[in-house]
């Protein structure tokens, strides 16, 4: 029985063709928004509607997952919690999105947690500002 199916039981819940067509999905294109989930569904899934799409990947992230982070001012973009962590550089005027390794903040991260007692979750980090084709 799969991950997903064992964790559904769990909570008493049934593994459905499009809860499991929506994780793979995710897994399969890295970061989407619910939009891009939906596409991908629909060419396996004709008749799965953008409400179940939205609701599936919140359970999904309830399971622990997936996760999401907001890449811009639309929807938020999902991954697969099991990817290596990483902080995402938006560029503002192209969107290109870039990865980088969160070991960048561990400065910040024990400053946050020395000065303020704050745990900073870098799962959700998104940097905005100019890449190196625009500036």
């Amino acid at each position: 029985m799969s991950e997903l199916a064992n964790l559904l039981r769990d909570r008493g819940l049934r593994l459905t063709p499009q809860r499991q067509l929506v994780l793979d999905a995710v897994r399969r294109l890295g970061h989407a928004t619910p939009e891009q989930v939906h596409a991908a569904v629909v060419e396996h899934a004709a008749g799965v509607n953008i409400t179940t799409i939205y609701r599936t990947l919140e359970l999904l992230e309830e399971l622990d997952l997936v996760t999401h982070v907001h890449l811009s001012h639309g929807a938020p973009t999902y991954h697969d919690v099991n990817e290596e962590q990483h902080i995402h550089l938006v560029c503002r005027s192209c969107n290109a999105v870039q990865e980088l390794d969160p070991a960048t903040l561990d400065g910040l991260a024990k400053q946050l947690l020395e000065q303020r007692g704050f745990q900073m979750d870098i799962s959700h980090v998104a940097l905005f500002g100019l890449c190196g084709r625009c500036t």
